[in-house]
């Protein structure tokens, strides 16, 4: 029997329907937050270097995060620098105890620590050896004006480790209540001699800063799973490419596999930095997976011959591939030296979120068609137009935003190593046998034709 044969309808209450109509739709009513730029943001700064069995670190907190100790005042909102020398022990314990440094899974207790102010024009975070002699050096004159919510408080602390090789991670939790806020510029000067920039955000968890292979893996795995999940985007898209399906097939195995290493390609290229630089590109990829949902729902509308759906969706997981890269460029920070593991265990992570998502799609689908009182073409009619009326709205306001984009000199290189490829697929996709996959093609070039015609006017 066909995968898109019409299952017989049940005599199911109209409550029910509604109730696994609402549970379908309302993933597609939730808005996606838009990356943007957070006001106010502020930093601390790291710089972490491990040697022999001493755990070395340096820390900058800018003043303004300290208001909850007080430090004493003179004049019209000077600090009493004589005066604040004797909170420091204070300042000290409450820094140390939400930046958590650890050793495999065992919190570090510091040794020793010691602090200063600063001046807000200050420059010796720029290197360790900088930081680490100002920290011990001379204390500003008591006469030195800084006021209460511009400079720095430069301290530092010395933890014992079994190993200057050990795992070593940090947990990022000082003042969780500022969300994205507030981060963490942190430098760790690895023992073997290499140097890592990381910029985790406060209440993250904890972030290896030297992983052992198998904890990058997890850590992967997880972000991964966490991402496809959490992306609504991908999640309507594979929606769509399941609608027509009432249980597992060869046919759906197929499809799914061909999503899979199509997107797999472009998150590895992208992650080894072959694609595109610029401001343009996201906006791009973002309104081509936009497109791709559209076209994807239209086509549910006219009953896709499914045979042909790998050959589409092989073409839009390269897409969708990287969109997954976005989110992965700042989860790379804690791949360490194990970037190709991180990869694959990313990858590994997204195919467990799809799966997962799909083990509950198709159940419910065919529960849905089969048992429903209205007709069958009818639910798949509702579920699309929803679809569509969501991504159209992403395709829109991502479209606004590629236009306004400035598009930089083409990397000749950059446009042979994807254009082959990409033409060859494309041809591929349109001299596939049957006229209704061409006139398909055509119907979602006509509607992002006429969109662009809309939005000039």
């Amino acid at each position: 029997m066909s995968d898109d044969r019409r299952l017989p309808r049940g005599n199911s209450s109209r409550r029910l329907l509604l109730a696994a109509l609402a549970a379908l739709l309302t993933l597609g009513a939730a808005p996606r937050a838009a990356a943007h730029e957070v006001p106010g943001e502020m930093r601390i700064h790291a710089l972490v270097k491990p040697e022999a069995e001493r755990l070395h670190v340096l820390v900058r907190v800018p003043l303004e995060l300290l208001l909850g100790l007080n430090l004493p005042k003179r004049g019209p909102g000077y600090l009493d620098l004589p005066a604040a020398e004797q909170a420091m022990p204070k300042a000290l314990q409450a820094i140390a105890a939400e930046l958590a440094f650890f050793e495999d899974d065992r919190r570090l207790a510091f040794l020793r620590g010691e602090g200063r102010i600063s001046l807000p024009s200050d420059k010796s975070f720029a290197s360790f050896e900088e930081a680490l002699a100002l920290v011990r050096g001379e204390r500003l004159p008591a006469s030195t004006d800084v006021f209460w919510n511009q400079g720095y408080f430069d301290a530092y602390f010395e933890y014992p480790v079994s190993s200057a090789r050990g795992s070593l991670g940090v947990d990022f939790s000082v003042s969780p209540g500022l969300g994205e806020r507030l981060k963490l510029d942190l430098r760790f000067h690895a023992a073997g001699g290499a140097v890592r920039a990381f910029e985790i955000p406060t209440a993250a968890g904890r972030a290896d800063l030297d992983p052992r292979w198998h904890r990058a893996a997890w850590s992967f795995v997880k972000s991964g799973f966490v991402h496809i999940l959490d992306g609504l985007d991908h999640l309507l898209f594979l929606l769509c490419l399941v609608m027509p399906f009432r249980r597992l097939s060869w046919t759906l195995v197929g499809v799914i596999t061909a999503f899979t290493l199509a997107h797999s390609v472009t998150l590895i290229a992208a992650a080894y930095g072959l694609v595109p630089k610029g401001a343009w590109f996201a906006p791009l990829v973002e309104a081509l997976i936009a497109a791709s949902i559209i076209y994807m729902a239209l086509e549910n509308l006219v009953r896709p011959n499914l045979r042909r759906r790998w050959l589409v969706t092989a073409l839009f997981g390269l897409v969708h591939g990287f969109g997954f890269s976005f989110m992965l460029q700042n989860r790379l920070q804690f791949a360490g030296e194990h970037l190709l593991a991180s990869l694959l265990a990313f990858n590994i992570g997204i195919e467990l979120g799809q799966l997962a998502f799909i083990g509950v799609a198709i159940p419910l689908l065919a529960f849905l068609f089969a048992k429903a009182p209205l007709d069958e073409r009818l639910i798949v009619a509702v579920i699309s137009g929803f679809v569509i009326h969501t991504a159209w709205h992403w395709l829109a306001e991502r479209w606004d935003t590629l236009t306004k984009a400035q598009w930089p000199a083409i990397d000749p290189f950059v446009v042979a190593l994807w254009a082959v490829p990409l033409a060859a697929l494309g041809v591929l996709v349109w001299t596939a046998p049957g006229a209704a996959l061409r006139r398909r093609l055509r119907m979602v070039a006509v509607v992002l034709l006429r969109a662009r015609v809309q939005r000039d006017r």
